[in-house]
């Protein structure tokens, strides 16, 4: 296997929940939920989430 193929990949668990912003279904997330913190879909995540600079 090639190590740098698989660089700053994460294993996906996966699930059924859904997004707290828009109510989209999520299949898959690259961590385990706990169940205290909301989790969003890619598109809310991203529009969430600070500009880099």
């Amino acid at each position: 296997m090639d190590n740098q193929q698989n660089f700053g990949q994460r294993p996906m668990v996966e699930g059924h929940w859904e997004c707290a912003e828009c109510g989209a279904e999520i299949t898959q997330l690259p961590f385990e939920p706990d169940g205290e913190r909301p989790i969003f879909c890619r598109d809310c995540y991203r529009k969430k989430r600070p500009t880099r600079r």
